[in-house]
């Protein structure tokens, strides 16, 4: 067993490229599972956007990195960078977990799987139901490709007129015509739409905002404009974990709706992560204790 706590020349390099980085819970809840489990390995984050993106996993390979992360902006652009997708990661056209297999970087998606679990862990049902989901950048897809896969029965899609607009097509394209053996229609709407967003919010049993909105720099904004927009019995679940409790999740609130923040995508999509990275499964429940003050389901 390693020397808890101490680095030496056997010590194995893991990371989280992205930015903003300060506020990730990422390092702490990897670095205290290594140590709970007496692993040789020291996890660090480091401020990567999309143009140091490609010198910097030069570098990671070059230095025989185990394994990394990545976050916005940087999942999709990883792509070209590296040598193999896992099958999920091909779906969905974005990686936010990288293992390095003796010199050959392998991308894998873990983001869906974690906003999943996080659902069933909080004791939602999500089989058949409806889903409507704003966003369609690396989270986003993730989430919806995964939706699919676990069994939603129907996903409205909703993402500005920008650049990620047509990623939101091609995960409605690959949930209804590419994957094999589901049961799901997908279905995209622009977000400058309000009245239909207001719509399909109204026929949805689960609401998810898988966007940056809510965190910093674009904290206290929202992209419902005001509370009418939900009910009681909507789930309403957002992405951004810092802060715990967004515009809309505190909008939600109000309303009296259920709702999940991303701590327990973030918990579970890391748990995801740290398994491939170390062949160990990450002691979840140690990590709860140690980092959530209120307990993450």
């Amino acid at each position: 067993m390693a020397d808890l706590g101490r680095i030496d020349g056997r010590t194995k390099l893991l990371g989280l490229l992205a930015t903003p980085i300060g506020h990730s819970l990422s390092p702490a809840m990897h670095n205290m599972s290594l140590r709970k489990l007496g692993l040789n390995y020291a996890y660090m984050a480091f401020e990567v956007g999309n143009q140091e993106l490609a010198d910097v996993v030069t570098g990671m390979r070059a230095l025989k990195i185990r394994g990394f992360n990545v976050s916005m902006p940087n999942k999709t652009k990883i792509l070209p960078l590296l040598d193999e997708l896992s099958p999920a990661a091909q779906f969905a056209g974005a990686v936010n977990t990288v293992v390095n297999e003796d010199g050959k970087l392998i991308g894998h998606i873990t983001d869906g799987t974690g906003y999943m679990r996080a659902l069933k862990e909080a004791g939602i049902d999500f089989v058949g139901k409806k889903m409507t989901l704003m966003g369609a950048g690396g989270a986003a897809t993730a989430i919806a490709i995964q939706a699919a896969l676990d069994g939603v029965g129907e996903i409205s899609i909703f993402n500005r007129d920008d650049e990620f607009f047509e990623r939101a097509v091609k995960n409605a394209q690959i949930i209804n015509e590419e994957i094999e053996g589901i049961n799901c229609k997908a279905t995209v709407y622009r977000l400058e739409d309000l009245e239909k967003l207001k719509e399909e919010i109204e026929s949805s049993d689960i609401l998810t905002n898988a966007t940056g909105v809510g965190m910093k720099p674009l904290e206290g904004q929202c992209l419902i404009p005001d509370p009418s927009y939900l009910r009681p019995d909507l789930i309403v679940s957002d992405v951004v974990y810092i802060p715990r409790k967004t515009r809309l999740l505190e909008m939600a609130e109000t309303v009296g709706c259920q709702t999940l923040n991303g701590l327990g995508m973030m918990l579970w999509q890391g748990a995801k992560a740290f398994e491939i990275w170390t062949g160990q499964e990450m002691p979840v429940e140690y990590v709860k204790e140690q980092m959530f003050e209120v307990p993450v389901r």
